[in-house]
């Protein structure tokens, strides 16, 4: 008699258990989604938007067909907005001046809405409409928030992701000398009734 209870037993707990992970993915697959839908966000914008700039210092590198900003650096486009110690902006001279890429260091923080995404490097790729961030990434929104090593936003596609990758790295790629094994990790916030 013994050995027949002890096996529905086992079965209920496997059961409860199947069903207690299944129920924490289903979690964990909603507030990974809030997260995502917090990235499109900021994916959603206007990348041939004109171009504002402010620093502290400004220097014209002509013959490289580049800008270097540095000191208290502000840039803005449509309702993105990018502060940094230094900022390298290169363009393309063919025809007329458009940007082609910014790259900003020191601080970064990317900021629309009520989104702020920081890190310690961020190129934004105006030809393939991509932001990448690296380097101690945390992106907040409503008290959410994710880090990692590398944060990347298509503009184009809208999909934004985040990963350990740069971790221990240098790289805005992701490759460093060292074995980066950095992991994703944040909070949510959870509705309170």
């Amino acid at each position: 008699m013994k050995n027949a209870i002890m096996p529905r037993t086992a079965n209920n707990l496997r059961r409860s258990a199947i069903r207690s992970a299944m129920a924490g993915f289903a979690l964990t697959a909603v507030a990974l989604g809030g997260m995502q839908l917090n990235a499109q966000a900021i994916a959603s914008h206007n990348s041939k938007a004109p171009v504002e700039y402010a620093a502290d210092r400004i220097e014209l590198q002509d013959r490289q067909n580049r800008v270097m900003l540095s000191g208290n650096v502000v840039i803005t486009q449509a309702q993105l907005t990018v502060h940094s110690a230094r900022t390298l902006v290169n363009y393309s001279n063919a025809d007329g001046l458009s940007i082609e890429r910014i790259t900003a260091t020191g601080g970064v923080t990317v900021t629309r809405g009520n989104e702020t995404a920081r890190g310690d490097v961020a190129v934004y790729d105006f030809n393939r409409r991509i932001i990448t961030m690296a380097g101690n990434v945390r992106l907040n929104r409503n008290g959410d928030t994710l880090n990692g090593g590398r944060l990347v936003i298509d503009l184009a596609s809208g999909v934004s992701s985040v990963d350990g990758r740069a971790a221990g790295s240098s790289s805005v790629s992701g490759e460093g000398t060292e074995s980066s094994s950095g992991r994703v990790s944040g909070s949510f916030s959870v509705p309170q009734d």
